[in-house]
């Protein structure tokens, strides 16, 4: 049996192998974006233990990779910050520990699948689902720090993006929207942004908005603020060295956060911007399916939640053009997400 541990920090990922007794079989670095070559590494061990023998392991706050190693068969863990040592704010438990807390107490271990990813077994953290705060949002969402969805005033959707830059579906997705000529609003995660800078000025080049989706996709209730705090202003420095903006909106993982997020992102001007219409297209349903979910419950003023990375995205590819027309065929106009926001959080 091989144990794997999974590990982010800010030069990229890394993987370290042990036995069942905790020693070392491999340890191998990746930098940001190699996604890829991190996947088909860990598959090759993987085949090399045999059938049922390797389990690859991350903790809560390395959300960025677990459905790319699902798509590929790979068994996938989480361990949870109560059976860990403490980590840096600048990355999660290392790969080395990961892997050996895990061998020494598999049974502790949350196995994860394509229908919860990195949530499965944590119940407890949909107690922080923002949309489901009433207190959260009669407090932040009257002054723009906080937004769901547009008033519905108008028969507007804003397509949103998220866990990019990813190519090729990122570029896909572009070509796309460029046929059409619409905008979009993509949420990048740091980690790929800062592996990414052509796609992501790409983006910006063609009229696109940005929005934060912090810099390794974490659980944000497991951190510490310091720790939220890097999320966010690291993966903004990356996108800013890229494309020269600093993204105002912020989308938290899994629509997942506090009160002490939403009061540090309103102290620095941002807005928290979730959705109303979740096309699930993270889980690969199948293009039909995305567009008929998506279609049917867009209203006005609808924040579609989409997916360029995170995992195969070209189920999402494939029923994008479906979308689109159907949603014109019904008389809606496809905005960017400055333009179902609050005016003074865009300053129009």
């Amino acid at each position: 049996m091989i144990v794997c541990g999974i590990s982010w920090g800010t030069e990229g990922y890394e993987a370290f192998g042990v036995d069942p007794a905790g020693r070392q079989v491999f340890a191998r670095s990746f930098r940001p974006g190699a996604i890829g070559e991190l996947t088909g590494f860990l598959h090759e061990r993987a085949v090399e233990a045999g059938d049922g023998q390797f389990v690859g392991v991350v903790d809560s706050t390395n959300g960025t990779i677990d459905l790319h190693l699902l798509d590929a068969g790979l068994s996938i863990a989480r361990a949870d910050p109560w059976m860990l040592p403490g980590r840096p704010v600048d990355g999660s438990v290392s790969a080395a520990e990961l892997a050996r807390r895990a061998a020494a107490a598999p049974g502790q271990l949350a196995h994860l699948d394509m229908r919860t990813g990195t949530l499965g077994g944590r119940t407890d953290t949909l107690d922080h689902r923002l949309r489901r705060r009433p207190d959260l949002q009669d407090r932040f969402a009257a002054g723009g720090a906080l937004l769901e969805r547009g008033t519905g005033d108008l028969r507007r959707v804003a397509l949103t993006f998220d866990d990019g830059p990813c190519p090729p579906y990122t570029d896909q997705i572009l070509d796309i929207l460029g046929k059409y000529r619409l905008p979009a609003t993509f949420f990048c995660v740091g980690l790929n942004a800062a592996a990414h800078g052509d796609t992501l000025r790409r983006i910006a080049d063609e009229g696109h908005s940005l929005g934060n989706h912090t810099w390794s996709h974490p659980l944000l209730p497991d951190l510490r603020p310091e720790e939220f705090a890097f999320q966010i202003e690291a993966t903004g420095q990356a996108m800013a060295r890229a494309t020269g903006v600093d993204p105002r909106f912020v989308r938290p993982p899994y629509g997942l956060g506090t009160t002490d997020l939403l009061e540090w992102t309103s102290g620095k001007d941002m807005s928290c911007v979730l959705w109303d219409n979740d096309s699930h297209d993270w889980s690969s349903p199948g293009p039909e399916a995305i567009i008929e979910r998506t279609v049917r419950q867009a209203g006005p003023g609808s924040i579609i939640l989409m997916h360029d990375g995170g995992g195969d995205r070209s189920g999402t590819v494939r029923a994008l053009p479906g979308i689109i027309e159907q949603l014109l065929d019904k008389g809606y106009e496809m905005v960017a997400i400055e333009q179902m926001a609050a005016p003074d959080r865009t300053g129009h």
